[in-house]
């Protein structure tokens, strides 16, 4: 490891990745319990990290505590097909309602396993699209 990275104390490009790759084997999990709208969080937080291991990569240094995917694609220059940013842009806007439910009931009717299964494998494109800028 390198002297400056031991000295700083922050994650590694690879760590941050390796815990995106465990959330989105999360995400499976919460998929295939039927728990849909833990799914949709569980891909936000893996996309969130593999842009954290990017922006550690890029910068040697932590990443803010923030969860804007679009900061990070924007802070790290990030340029995505169309489809792929567009879910970003999705998921970004999903960050907040499900993290901070108004309301249990209706969020969990607004996740069904049909929608959800599409937000799995998008995540699953994109993170591995991201491996690629490694």
């Amino acid at each position: 490891m390198d002297e400056e990275v031991r000295k700083n104390k922050f994650k590694t490009s690879e760590e941050w990745f390796k815990q995106a790759e465990y959330d989105l084997e999360t995400a499976e999990a919460m998929f295939n319990a039927g728990r849909y709208i833990y799914t949709v969080f569980m891909c936000h937080l893996s996309i969130e990290k593999a842009l954290k291991g990017l922006y550690a990569k890029k910068f040697r240094k932590s990443p803010p505590r923030i969860h804007n995917l679009n900061y990070f694609c924007e802070v790290l220059e990030i340029v995505l097909e169309k489809d792929l940013q567009e879910f970003i842009d999705n998921l970004n806007d999903l960050s907040v309602p499900i993290r901070y439910p108004d309301e249990l009931e209706k969020l969990l009717n607004d996740y069904k396993k049909g929608d959800t299964l599409k937000v799995l494998e998008k995540t699953k494109e994109l993170l591995l699209c991201l491996k690629g800028m490694l």
